[in-house]
């Protein structure tokens, strides 16, 4: 009885192992497509993520590294998050590519929030660097501020995004159409 209490134990601990261990990041190629966008990721500039699920065979793609860790946050989420891999801008040939296997551990980072720098979807970007020089460095010239990723405020990753060409007049609109929707309270 003992011995099979201490095999099951040794079973689920070399489980907890294998369950721990992050799976490696995936090169960048041609096929990969944003999750939420569903466009060619090498189409857009600055830098990628990839999001690595539980049981999942392929990693999800994203346009922004911001798009990713908004994506980790939200309750929606319903996987468990294996990994996730930002590219290392200090490593990158310049803002258009990114490059394949300049990919860093997420937690890792170092980002620089606040920037005068868009993502690939042209919102605000969290903009990653592995060496923190770096990124001291990418803001003194962009703007922002270098923070790690647990001290990024939600707002910086899940507030709307107002479109520059959005009038108050179209806001409006939206409202007005919006409200004829609602049903009367009653």
């Amino acid at each position: 009885m003992i011995r099979l209490a201490l095999i099951a134990l040794l079973a689920l601990a070399a489980c907890k192992e294998d369950r721990t261990e992050a799976p490696p990041p995936v090169q960048l190629t041609a096929e990969a497509v944003g999750h939420f966008c569903q466009m060619d990721l090498i189409e857009h500039p600055g830098p990628k993520a990839q999001v690595h699920l539980d049981g999942l065979p392929f990693p999800l793609f994203f346009s922004q590294v911001r798009d990713a860790l908004a994506y980790a946050r939200m309750p929606e989420q319903s996987h468990i998050i294996a990994a996730i891999y930002v590219n290392d801008l200090g490593a990158a040939p310049n803002w258009d590519e990114m490059g394949a296997d300049n990919w860093i551990a997420a937690g890792a980072a170092h980002y620089v929030i606040g920037s005068d720098r868009v993502g690939g979807m042209g919102a605000p970007e969290a903009v990653p660097f592995a060496d923190a020089a770096a990124a001291r460095d990418f803001a003194a010239r962009h703007g922002g501020r270098v923070l790690a990723l647990t001290d990024i405020p939600d707002a910086a990753l899940l507030a709307p995004v107002g479109a520059a060409h959005d009038s108050p007049a179209d806001t409006d609109d939206f409202r007005r159409r919006l409200n004829a929707l609602t049903p009367p309270e009653g």
